[in-house]
């Protein structure tokens, strides 16, 4: 598991292009055969996922959460953006195809991870934050999400959310967690920008053609940054950080957030005026 600390406003001021990468990019992400976890100190969520091809995988504990196992104390949600694969849950398996979500409540002893086709192996992001309250494990498809439609194509930001774990759906104790999927030939995400005072999200991007980037903007709103992100890589966006993104080609991402309160629509919002 690796470590990424705190980084604070007044800190981020002064980073140049590869502090800001080293502190706020995940881009070890999804190598075959093997899970990979950060474990990052804004609201102490951990980032990671798991790619098994012949064998099974065993989602275990780490020192750094002092815990007999990984949901000891914790939730976790889990998308798949890869081939059709399986998760056992304490002895119960739940099939995952592609876009399929699973949510895992705080408690659960036993997680392991199985592709169907080792050639073209299930890729699972996982999204894990400290828990203080059991909910029970929760499958959902992609046609069991909640589709809203937003943006316009004359914006470049036509774009259909998927919410899987929310207040209206899957329940959860604090985290909210879903994908966008943009329209062909639009590429902006959520513009007008704007933060979330009293909770954190964590952005992976996928679907990210080879030859194609995202540009993740990011810190205050007087004072803002990018990040060049290609396929399978996440951004950590702290509470006085905006989050939004311009690829070069349409693509997807998975959103997930942890904090305070679980309202989708609890943002406060920044004109583009007032961006620097």
């Amino acid at each position: 598991m690796q470590i990424k600390y705190t980084v604070g406003r007044n800190e981020y001021s002064r980073m140049n292009t590869q502090e800001l990468r080293d502190n706020f990019l995940i881009d070890e992400l999804f190598s075959e055969g093997e899970i990979q976890l950060t474990y990052c100190e804004v609201e102490r969520s951990v980032v990671g996922s798991a790619v098994p091809t012949d064998q099974v995988l065993s989602l275990t504990t780490c020192p750094e959460l002092a815990a007999d196992y990984f949901c000891q104390r914790r939730e976790m949600g889990v998308l798949n953006i890869g081939g059709t694969g399986s998760i056992a849950v304490d002895g119960e398996t739940y099939s995952l195809a592609n876009l399929d979500c699973l949510y895992i409540g705080r408690g659960t002893q036993s997680i392991t991870f199985t592709s169907e086709d080792a050639s073209a192996p299930a890729k699972f992001y996982l999204l894990s934050y400290p828990a203080h309250k059991e909910y029970p494990t929760s499958y959902a498809s992609k046609a069991m999400a909640n589709p809203i439609h937003l943006g316009t194509s004359e914006d470049s930001n036509s774009r259909t959310i998927y919410q899987y774990i929310h207040p209206k759906g899957i329940k959860s104790c604090q985290l909210v967690m879903g994908f966008t999927q943009l329209n062909s030939g639009s590429v902006w995400n959520t513009m007008p920008a704007h933060t979330h005072e009293r909770r954190t999200e964590v952005y992976l991007y996928f679907n990210v053609a080879e030859e194609s980037a995202v540009f993740h903007f990011m810190g205050p709103q007087d004072e803002t940054r990018h990040i060049a992100i290609h396929n399978h890589q996440a951004a950590v966006s702290p509470m006085w950080s905006i989050h939004s993104g311009c690829g070069t080609k349409a693509y997807s991402f998975c959103w997930g957030m942890g904090g305070e309160n679980q309202q989708f629509d609890d943002m406060d919002g920044i004109a583009i005026k007032d961006l620097r």
